[in-house]
């Protein structure tokens, strides 16, 4: 069996673990954990508060400072809604192509990564190869978050990090980040014809929503002249906005579904600030002027942190050495990339597929592609031995 073969063979295991985000992911991940310890590798699953799911962590090789981590996460988007011409949680290869969920978002990678594992020896390593699969992605990096925020746990200083998401394997070095937020007024409500003797919910939220709308318009005046991205400001979006019971009630609440995506740390720290002083010495100060008991509560749906381009960046370097690049490219989709920035490991992006294909029915990854991210893993794991 080629190892082109062997990948496609793991790729239909992991598609038959649905791993959809909102359930658990413990098959996957055990499955992983099972195929690396049994090469030899040192594996630390990671399980989340309620037990459902978890992060795993691997090393093959010497368990030194050093070598790379190739990273990938587990969780696909779900099926529902959706008109598949086969069933998504089986793999099917057909034209060149091989069909199902979270082939090219990103088991064809994680396949790739654990097919590539087998041919490792792991005494052969100067330096170690690690695997980093984590949970919720698709629902705001959560499992990232939480393996990046506790790896002094595994006592390494890996060099960098290859995010395998799917680029059609061109590198690339940035994105924004994507901070979602749910934010609730409670009031006071009230007959309509009196009213001074409520607070609307409702009028407070489209305040909030104004005030939106005028740090979106202030951004734009704060993009760098050289800004990589498209547009090149930090941008923000009122997503819903929902309250109030009827056309003669005072609305005792109301809520705003809203994110921005930053460019840059300064950025996130900036607009975060601004809406949250509002909120506390402006918009709440009045609302208990008439009701003491009024409240303003934001709940942090996701906070991803973005992927900056930064001028030394070995991990670019490298890519660029083994697959012949010399330019890469900022993309507007998040990854756990800019976690991993985070920690001071340098990163880049590049795996198979095209992000075109990504969260639609009918997903696909071409075999070429998942053969030429073989040939890459495969030259890198050759300068782990050097």
């Amino acid at each position: 069996m080629t190892l082109l073969e062997r990948s496609i063979e793991i790729l239909g295991d992991l598609i038959a673990c649905p791993s959809v985000s909102s359930d658990s992911n413990l098959d996957i991940i055990t499955y992983c954990a099972d195929r690396l310890r049994g090469l030899g590798a040192q594996v630390d699953v990671i399980p989340d508060e309620t037990g459902l799911k978890a992060n795993l962590f691997a090393t093959l090789g010497p368990q030194i400072d050093g070598g790379i981590i190739l990273s990938g996460h587990t969780d696909v988007v779900p099926v529902t809604d959706q008109e598949w011409d086969t069933d998504p949680f089986t793999l099917i290869k057909r034209d060149g192509r091989l069909f199902g969920r979270g082939t090219c978002d990103m088991k064809g990678f994680l396949a790739a990564s654990l097919a590539l594992a087998e041919t490792v020896d792991p005494a052969s390593l100067r330096l170690p190869l690690h695997f980093a699969f984590t949970y919720e992605e698709e629902t705001g990096c959560i499992g990232a978050q939480r393996l990046t925020q506790g790896f002094a746990r595994f006592g390494l200083n890996p060099a960098m990090t290859l995010v395998g998401e799917p680029t059609l394997l061109k590198p690339i070095e940035g994105h924004k980040g994507c901070c979602e937020y749910t934010t609730t007024f409670h009031g006071r409500p009230g007959h309509s014809s009196v009213p001074e003797a409520g607070v609307n919910a409702a009028e407070y939220a489209a305040r909030f929503a104004n005030k939106l709308m005028d740090l979106r318009e202030e951004m734009k005046q704060r993009a760098p002249a050289d800004s990589p991205f498209i547009p090149p400001w930090t941008t923000s979006n009122i997503g819903a906005i929902d309250g109030g019971i009827a056309h003669n009630v005072i609305a005792p609440t109301a809520s705003v579904k809203w994110e921005f995506r930053p460019i840059s740390a300064q950025d996130f720290t900036y607009f975060k600030s601004q809406i949250e002083a509002y909120v506390t010495e402006t918009l709440l100060p009045q609302m208990r002027m008439t009701a003491p008991e009024a409240q303003i509560t934001t709940q942090i749906v996701g906070e991803v942190d973005g992927f900056e381009p930064a001028t030394d960046n070995p991990a670019r370097d490298l890519i660029y050495q083994l697959t012949g690049a010399n330019s890469a490219d900022v993309v507007a989709f998040g990854t756990e990339a800019g976690l991993f920035q985070k920690i001071g490991i340098p990163t880049i992006i590049c795996g198979p597929g095209s992000i075109e294909q990504a969260h639609k029915a009918n997903e696909f990854l071409d075999i070429a592609q998942l053969d030429q991210c073989l040939t890459l893993l495969g030259k890198i794991a050759q300068g782990l031995k050097s």
